[in-house]
């Protein structure tokens, strides 16, 4: 028998490399391509929305600081992936420099049926459609947002930094569905736009 029948064929040598080379790909696969989706740490992460005030007598007003807090989500880097949620009703008005009397009512309107309507419309929801990096640690992550029963897509600007994701996105009320809140005649008002900052770590 002659040497080149007993070490086989070309053919079947080029099989078995072929073979090696797939099985050591798959060994040295990077390791963002076998990244899974990271729970984002619900005690650390910080969500909190910014209305100004606005009309004829808006120096009368006060702007309006509100606590968002996240109840759920995952980030998947290596997808570029991103879902978050939050109840409604746990949203929390802090409004530093507003009296109890003035936030309890705030709190009162914001949550009852003429904005949030929390009690029809309990979760609030972000899903990412899209995300590009724009620079080093710098993205801009397109998506859809979840809010008084309605849904529209939004943009968002993030950056990462220090295991954090930091960023904001504004929206208006009236998108979905909500009439800015009026007194004295519209003579102070909110503005329809609302500006949106989140801070977020993952779970280790």
């Amino acid at each position: 028998m002659s040497n080149r029948r007993k070490i086989g064929t070309p053919r079947r040598w080029q099989q078995w490399v072929v073979a090696l080379l797939l099985y050591a790909t798959t060994l040295w696969r990077p390791a963002a391509a076998l990244a899974q989706p990271l729970a984002i740490d619900v005690e650390k992460s910080v969500m909190t929305v910014h209305v100004s005030k606005a009309g004829f007598l808006s120096a009368l007003g006060h702007d309006h600081e509100i606590v968002a807090p996240i109840t759920r989500g995952t980030v998947d880097t290596a997808a570029r992936q991103v879902d978050l949620y939050a109840k409604a009703g746990a949203l929390q008005v802090r409004d530093p420099k507003a009296s109890e009397n003035d936030r309890s009512q705030v709190q009162y309107t914001m949550l009852g049926p003429e904005v949030l309507d929390a009690q029809r419309y309990t979760e609030i929801a972000f899903r990412s459609t899209n995300a590009d990096l724009t620079a080093a640690g710098f993205w801009k992550v397109s998506g859809i947002l979840t809010l008084h029963g309605q849904t529209r897509p939004i943009g968002v600007d993030v950056q990462e930094t220090g295991g954090h994701y930091v960023g904001h996105f504004n929206f208006k009320q009236t998108d979905f569905g909500i009439k800015p809140v009026k007194a004295a005649g519209g003579s102070i008002q909110v503005k329809d736009e609302v500006r949106v900052e989140f801070d977020i770590q993952l779970a280790r």
